[in-house]
């Protein structure tokens, strides 16, 4: 029953694919809302473009982090205990996210409303840099010993490489949101957005260069697959070009699901290139995480393996239905809830 390890790596790793796409949008969309939306009504607008469905997109991280506590509790154990304050300040982000998305239309007053257009924005920056600081520690490998403890600290978390790595995730969901609100909204919400996705798509593109230079230094990514890392890797520089290509030429669909596609085959990288290991140990190589030694028993998965194989296809078929329905552009003449 081995297979199922490696099934449930897979599984998780397109858990968090899934939630870096559909919540990347959301958090550049939130991080947009001051500065795009000149006044009460544009930044209605704004947050009702992802209104019904930024909390259908947590789903997939409640899933990813369920999946990741039943498939693999050695894992889940050593990063929840060793990222403990990282993770908690990201969950306050995502909580003060969620109360602005719900308390900035109870008052009309503008001052209240302000304040809360302010909390949405940091509260979707928060996460948006500290998942990229997270990965990419993971990524690289941290301190973990032979008992599977985490034994670094908080600024063990904060080196070069990993900031660089958050600095990677927020520009890319910045440039996400705007690609979002361009094929979302109308009238001068969506002019805007055109012009200031063609503007985040340079620092995007150094930030993203740069992070693939410094991964080869600091990870196994060289020693597993050499100075050609395949096609998918290079598909992934070749999505963030042609995403360009296509803002200049106003194809803003293509637009947006090319820079998605830029974030799946990060992530697809990412996790590739870890395999076998969940989270490697910069101390030993020997005490790092495996699919093999971090993960719960054979009937564990097996039991799981039926229960997703059930679910899974219902949850994406209700959420592919939910965009679906709501597919159409937001604008100021529409029916705005938040």
């Amino acid at each position: 029953m081995e297979y199922l390890n490696t099934i449930w790596f897979i599984l998780i790793a397109v858990l968090f694919i899934g939630y870096f796409f559909l919540e990347g949008f959301d958090y550049g969309v939130g991080m947009l809302v001051p500065f795009l939306g000149k006044d009460d009504t544009e930044r209605r607008v704004i947050i009702n473009s992802v209104g019904t469905f930024w909390d259908g997109n947590e789903v997939w991280l409640l899933t990813a982090g369920g999946a990741m506590f039943a498939a693999f509790p050695n894992w889940y154990a050593t990063l929840f205990s060793g990222f403990y304050l990282a993770l908690i300040l990201m969950l306050v982000g995502l909580i003060v996210r969620g109360v602005a998305f719900e308390f900035r239309s109870k008052d009309d007053n503008p001052k209240w409303r302000n304040f809360w257009d302010w909390a949405l924005a940091v509260g979707s920056f928060i996460p948006a840099l500290l998942w990229g600081v997270a990965f990419t520690n993971i990524w690289m490998g941290v301190p973990i010993d032979e008992n599977m403890h985490y034994v670094g600290g908080f600024f063990n978390l904060l080196n070069p490489f990993a900031l660089i790595g958050g600095l990677g995730t927020l520009t890319i969901f910045l440039l996400h949101g705007a690609l979002f609100l361009s094929i979302k909204t109308e009238g001068e919400i969506e002019h805007r957005a055109r012009a200031l996705a063609a503007k985040l798509w340079i620092p995007t593109f150094i930030i993203y260069i740069l992070f693939i230079v410094v991964g080869y230094l600091k990870t196994n990514l060289f020693f597993k697959f050499g100075v050609n890392p395949g096609i998918i890797p290079i598909f992934t520089v070749l999505s963030l070009i042609s995403t360009y290509f296509f803002i200049k030429n106003g194809k803003m669909g293509w637009a947006f699901i090319l820079n998605g596609l830029t974030i799946v085959l990060t992530t697809v990288t990412i996790f590739m290139s870890m395999y076998p290991n969940v989270m490697p140990s910069s101390l030993n190589p020997e005490w790092s995480l495996t699919i093999y030694n971090a993960s719960s028993s054979p009937y564990t998965l097996k039991i799981m393996s039926i229960v997703a194989l059930i679910f899974v296809p219902i949850v994406l078929a209700y959420q592919a239905w939910t965009y679906y329905i709501f597919r159409k552009r937001v604008s100021t003449k529409s029916k705005l809830t938040y």
